[in-house]
């Protein structure tokens, strides 16, 4: 059984027990967690889609809150000293998904 959620702005293929990283979720750790949208959601072979997922959802408990990996963005303009340099990290939740 597998299910397609969205979250973040982005889509994830979750399968219960599975752990995945997604963007920041608010809760803290050992927090239960209810993912909606779902968009896909594959029983044994009966795949089902659109409205017919009005109350499904997919449960997931919040494992633990990271920082990615620094980006760094650097601007420059030729011939007039413009220089700007600038980072980025982005906050990162990781969960296990309970239940679809």
């Amino acid at each position: 059984m597998y299910a397609v959620i969205a979250t973040g702005g982005k889509q994830y293929r979750v399968e219960p027990g599975q752990q995945l990283t997604v963007e920041k979720l608010a809760g803290a750790v050992g927090d239960t967690v209810t993912l909606t949208p779902v968009m896909v959601v594959d029983d044994t072979g009966a795949v089902t889609a659109g409205k017919d997922l009005a109350g499904r959802s997919v449960d997931a408990t919040i494992t633990g809150h990271d920082r990615g990996d620094r980006i760094r963005v650097f601007t420059y303009k030729n011939k007039s000293r413009q220089r700007k340099r600038r980072g980025h990290r982005q906050q990162h939740t990781t969960i296990r998904i309970e239940g679809i």
